[in-house]
């Protein structure tokens, strides 16, 4: 069993869903249609090939300059082939809601909520979504990209001594 056979399978049974797929460093990096995730994951968990059991993790992305600037990504293990496979599915900011799969990973329940936490994406059908590092008053998402790295009004400070 090899990347190519992984994605065959994949697109022979999510062909329509499938928007990419590329191997950067030979890890298949699939990505898929948000309404897709739960059939896709299940099916990589419960079938004996491609078999991946293993959630390693979860973890959001935010692209600020794309249509879709939310982003989860999933990272499955085969632990009987040594295999890896990465999904991403992206959402608007709009509307940041994706199914969840802690029915397929109960592991899934504390990563999803961490996404949620840091990133606001909503997981539809979680049992338990809500903050879980951040205080429930926190009234952003600390990991977007939304805020400026430095104070633009900082006049302590001299770009020629920081290569700029």
């Amino acid at each position: 069993m090899d990347n190519k056979y992984i994605l065959q399978k994949i697109r022979q049974y999510f062909d329509g869903f499938v928007i990419s797929y590329e191997e950067p460093h030979d890890l298949l990096t699939v990505t898929v249609k948000p309404s897709v995730i739960n059939d896709l994951i299940s099916y990589l968990k419960k079938e004996p090939e491609p078999g991946f059991a293993f959630l390693t993790d979860i973890c959001g992305l935010h692209y600020p300059d794309s249509e879709n600037q939310l982003g989860v990504v999933y990272h499955l293990h085969n632990m009987n082939n040594n295999m890896r496979i990465r999904i991403k599915t992206f959402v608007s900011k709009d509307n940041p809601v994706v199914p969840t799969i802690t029915w397929i990973f109960s592991s899934a329940n504390w990563m999803e909520r961490e996404t949620f936490d840091f990133y606001g994406i909503q997981f539809e059908g979680h049992p338990n979504l809500k903050r879980i590092l951040n205080v429930e008053y926190l009234d952003f998402f600390p990991m977007r990209k939304e805020y400026a790295l430095e104070d633009p009004t900082r006049d302590d400070k001299d770009n020629r001594y920081f290569g700029r």
